[in-house]
Parts: structure tokens; C-alpha cells; sequence
């Protein structure tokens, strides 16, 4: 009689593949955007191309989460597997959202506090593509750290240049629309350095659990 064989293996290396798969692909989202505020001419057809990462984010995500259902042992814990992942895929839906609202509210052309906000994006998106790989080296892992104090320290400055962005809306006399538009566009901007930060935080979590 056959007896059925199951695996007690964890399968690290593909959890650690899909999170670096999915922080190359935010990074990508993320130049995406700085690609679109350069050719702001071609905006419609710029933020197309943010939204098929987005939708690329969305199926890591969703493999990711298969993988987990599959896996009797993981690498990392499992509710950290479920928070990095979505924290990941968090910030490129914002991303992705503040380019669409660029182009359903017919932003005619990027305003300097918007311009800077997408500088802090991609910087942030590159902090964490730097990080996320060292998740795999136990030697890596400390070095971590370093990125996630660089993403709280850029998260900060979004913050001031939202501050600085709607106190310029309100002292330059914009109507109340264009307010309304570009108060959108900003949060969603700096609310992705937040999604950032809680990427950094995921990571912090799990260096001083494994390292």
C-alpha cells in the first residue's frame, strides 16, 4: 500500500522572490509616475502604463497569498507575509491613484510642490527595493535598518512639503475646485510615503524578530 508524502520543507525561496518581485515592480510604478511628470504631455498614455503595474502589484499580491495557502511552513510569520504584501501593494495603489487623478481632474500642468512629492515617492520606493531583498540573509537583515530610518526620515519630509503645498493653495487664492483637485492629488502623493513608512515598519518588526 502507497502512502502519501508530505512536504515539511519550507519554501522560503518563493515568498522571498515574490517580495522582491513585488519591490521591483513598486519601483517601477513609482518611475512610472516621475516618467509621466516629465512628458506631462503625454499624461493619459504615462498613466496607462502606472496603472499596468498596479494591476501587475495586484497579481503578486494575489500569488503571494495563494503561496501562503499552499505552504505548511513558512520563512516569516504569517501575518507579516500578509502585512508586507499589502503594504506594498497599498503604496502603489496610491501611486497609481494620484496619476489617474491627474488625469480625470485635467491637471494642465504639475505644480513644483507635486513635483517634489513624486521626487520623495520614488526615493522611498527605492529604499525599499534596496531593503526588501536582505530579507533572505539572516547576516543581511540589520542592515535593513538603515532604509527603514532613510524612509521614516523622507516620510517626514512629505510631510512638510503637504503642509507647504496646501497652505500655498489656500494663501494663492485658488478656487475652491481647483483646491478640492489638488488636495486630493497631494494626500494621495503623500499618503503613498506613508504607505512607505508602513513598509518600513513590517520590515523593523521582522529585523528584531529574526535578526
Amino acid at each position: 500500500m502507497s502512502l502519501f508524502k508530505f512536504s515539511f520543507i519550507p519554501r522560503e525561496q518563493k515568498f522571498y522572490d515574490l517580495f522582491e518581485e513585488g519591490a521591483s515592480n513598486l519601483l517601477e510604478g513609482a518611475h512610472a509616475l516621475l516618467e509621466m511628470a516629465k512628458h506631462y504631455d503625454e499624461a493619459p498614455q504615462r498613466a496607462a502604463v502606472v496603472t499596468e503595474f498596479e494591476h501587475r502589484g495586484d497579481s503578486i499580491t494575489h500569488r503571494i497569498i495563494e503561496q501562503l495557502h499552499l505552504t505548511f511552513v513558512t520563512p516569516l510569520d504569517r501575518e507579516d507575509i500578509v502585512t508586507l504584501s499589502h503594504s506594498i501593494d497599498d503604496m502603489l495603489d496610491h501611486i497609481e491613484g494620484a496619476a489617474g487623478m491627474l488625469v480625470l481632474y485635467k491637471i494642465k500642468a504639475l505644480e513644483p510642490n507635486a513635483l517634489a512629492l513624486i521626487d520623495l515617492v520614488v526615493r522611498v520606493a527605492e529604499e525599499v527595493n534596496a531593503a526588501v531583498p536582505k530579507l533572505r540573509r539572516r547576516r543581511d537583515l540589520k542592515s535593513i535598518l538603515r532604509h527603514c530610518v532613510e524612509i521614516n526620515r523622507l516620510e517626514n519630509e512629505a510631510d512638510e512639503v503637504l503642509r507647504l503645498a496646501l497652505a500655498h493653495l489656500f494663501d494663492n487664492g485658488s478656487n475652491a475646485v481647483e483646491i478640492i483637485k489638488w488636495r486630493e492629488i497631494y494626500e494621495l502623493l503623500e499618503g503613498a510615503t506613508d504607505r512607505g513608512e508602513d513598509i518600513s515598519d513590517v520590515l523593523e518588526g521582522l529585523v528584531l524578530k529574526h535578526a
